[in-house]
């Protein structure tokens, strides 16, 4: 059995599961795609292809071995993408959480039960079905949950909105002792700068009281400052429209002060370095075509 501890973003990793690239399919066509990032790339041409992404993934399993991780991947499906482990399901303290996902990508849930069915039943928890979540939205912070989501009229219109306020109640349910705060997102289907996909896309905590912040990625402007004022405007590094886009806050932590980010994020990892974090780079930049990065990739499910 497995017994899941999740509380917060950096804590000692201990164990995770890191998706796979392999047999990762064609090409989508553009009517096929979860987000508009995904479709810029298949209209120019530049949509990654498997052996990169596979040797990108590697790189991070590397990273994972280096530092003592236990790694489980998903079993191999034929021809689907079965990178992005983080939407499937979520770990927040002993519970692990099926995510209400896109209805096409049921069947990477099975790809992982060999996991699931390693946590004792009380603890695997399939919320009902008007509640919609995915991973990237719903970041443990010790007392804290915070939910990225998206409440507008036009949320089944919307696929890039993946997390509602019915999963933001159903979460608050089950963890009666936190403090649940939600945030709303601001959505486009077709711009990617404009497209903050999960919160991650947009906020990121990291060790040492430090958190990675891009104002845009918010549609309030009172929910964004209160992240500010949370962690202290000194703490953090605000990122631009760009590199929001480039996924910069997409980083992953291994520990309070050890972080795997994307090697050419150059400005992140040098303000990182400056603050007394390791920073393990790698490549990732096919993988984040996709609009995804590191933690959208990974799913812990043990930390100290």
């Amino acid at each position: 059995m497995i017994k899941l501890n999740v509380k917060n973003e950096t804590s000692r990793l201990r164990s995770v599961i890191l998706g796979t690239a392999e047999s990762n399919g064609p090409t989508p066509k553009v009517e096929e795609c979860y987000d508009p990032k995904s479709i810029e790339h298949v209209l120019a041409g530049t949509y990654p292809i498997e052996a990169d992404m596979v040797r990108e993934m590697d790189a991070v399993a590397e990273v994972f071995k280096k530092y003592d991780v236990r790694v489980f991947r998903p079993e191999v499906i034929k021809d689907c993408n079965q990178i992005f482990t983080r939407d499937i399901a979520f770990v927040v303290e002993d519970k692990i959480i099926r995510a209400n996902i896109l209805p096409n990508r049921e069947k990477e849930i099975e790809a992982i039960r060999y996991v699931w069915n390693q946590v004792p039943r009380e603890n695997r928890i399939i919320l009902p079905e008007e509640c919609h979540v995915e991973g990237g939205d719903v970041i443990p912070w010790n007392d804290y949950i915070f939910i990225g989501t998206y409440s507008g009229e036009d949320y089944p219109d919307i696929i890039t909105a993946r997390t509602n306020l019915d999963a933001v109640i159903a979460i608050q349910e089950l963890f009666p002792d936190k403090i649940v705060k939600s945030f709303e997102l601001r959505k486009s289907n077709t711009n990617a700068k404009e497209n903050a996909l999960h919160l991650d896309c947009c906020f990121q905590p990291l060790g040492k009281g430090k958190a990675i912040l891009h104002k845009n990625g918010f549609l309030i402007e009172k929910e964004y400052n209160w992240l500010v004022n949370f962690f202290g405007r000194d703490n953090i590094f605000e990122i631009t429209k760009d590199e929001m886009y480039q996924m910069c806050s997409n980083v992953f932590s291994i520990s309070e002060d050890v972080i795997i980010s994307e090697q050419n994020f150059t400005r992140l990892n040098t303000w990182l370095r400056q603050n007394g974090f390791t920073v393990e780079e790698v490549p990732y930049t096919e993988i984040s075509k996709q609009e995804g990065l590191l933690r959208c990739s990974t799913m812990p499910l043990v930390r100290d």
